[in-house]
């Protein structure tokens, strides 16, 4: 990948990151409640019927993703379906929009310090993780924030501000607004197992072929995502059980890490409970991916062509400017020489 740093600013490639990133999770929105209200769900016991499963949000079980689309809609209406919605939008523009310019610039600082233009696999992958992780420090708080909105009952539900301001008086006091920040950091490989599953998927798929069909190409990347999604799972259950309320099949008592999280739900649920929810979230995960990318390349070509009309209009100007002052200079110079 090309250096484009000189075509656009960072702040221009985390605009259309960002941008790209609110529009496709804003159409897929409800997945992502369907998924972790999945994700959240606590049984009291190994044996324990599926009636006295509990859920943070309402109370309700949800078998399947449209068993929970169906029970939310009919306890709560359709915008149950968008509880969260403003938070969780401004937790994807402000994540996004750091990680694109993180990248931007960490990319550039490399490649201005090793004088090259090229990078191997590896690099890339070492620098996205950097730019993750810069990212997660400054916008986990919105993303805890949102995860408890999206997991408390209909009546208890609050605005962005006082959801937060409920987390901070809570017993872990401000720290709690990073709750789930080592998953958040361990989870920055994602990406770095979709692009490394891509290649490998690739080379036994398609041996030899230079140029993929779009439709080659897609199912290449749904495949990628989706191995990622299913290796890194049971850290995204984790980090939804970390930032939501404290399960009341708990009496209220919060976990303290993601390691606690998942023991507690290999011990009353089974292995397989640390996969819960990954139907809809391999769903939206291949559906934001897709829509991202699209929305992002065609923002960052629009702010392109933006940047360079106004550089054009820019030098036009101060070739005016030059051609009026080297006027003035030639009348004054017959003056001088009298």
């Amino acid at each position: 990948m090309a250096v484009q740093s000189k075509e656009l600013p960072p702040w221009g490639f985390a605009v259309a990151g960002a941008t790209g990133a609110v529009l496709a999770n804003a159409l897929v929105y409800p997945l992502d409640i369907v998924k972790t209200r999945l994700q959240v769900q606590m049984k009291a016991s190994p044996t324990a019927p599926a009636s006295t499963e509990i859920n943070p949000a309402d109370s309700e079980h949800y078998a399947s993703t449209w068993d929970a689309i169906t029970k939310i809609v009919a306890a709560e209406g359709v915008q149950g379906l968008y509880a969260g919605m403003p938070g969780s939008l401004i937790g994807v523009a402000s994540t996004n929009f750091a990680y694109f310019y993180w990248y931007t610039v960490v990319r550039t600082l490399y490649f201005n310090y090793h004088k090259t233009a090229t990078s191997s696999t590896a690099i890339e992958l070492a620098l996205g993780a950097v730019a993750g992780a810069i990212a997660q420090l400054f916008t986990i708080p919105v993303a805890t924030v949102t995860t408890r909105q999206q997991t408390q009952p209909r009546a208890e539900r609050k605005g962005l501000i006082d959801t937060g301001r409920e987390i901070v008086n809570s017993e872990d006091g401000w720290t709690g607004l990073w709750r789930g920040l080592k998953a958040s950091l361990v989870l920055v490989v994602n990406p770095a197992i979709t692009y490394g599953a891509y290649q490998r998927l690739r080379e036994v798929m398609f041996p030899g072929k230079k140029n993929l069909k779009p439709a080659e190409a897609f199912l290449l990347g749904s495949l990628s995502k989706m191995l990622a999604t299913i290796a890194t799972q049971p850290l995204i259950v984790a980090k939804v059980g970390l930032q939501s309320r404290p399960p009341p099949i708990r009496a209220g008592k919060p976990f303290k890490s993601f390691g606690e999280v998942m023991s507690y739900i290999v011990e009353h649920e089974g292995l397989l409970a640390l996969f819960k929810g990954i139907g809809p979230q391999i769903l939206k995960g291949l559906l934001v991916q897709g829509l991202l990318m699209m929305t992002k390349e065609r923002m960052e070509l629009s702010f392109i062509l933006l940047f360079r009309y106004v550089r054009q209009l820019r030098a036009e100007r101060l070739a005016k400017l030059a051609e009026v002052a080297a006027g003035k200079a030639r009348g004054v110079a017959p003056v001088l020489l009298k």
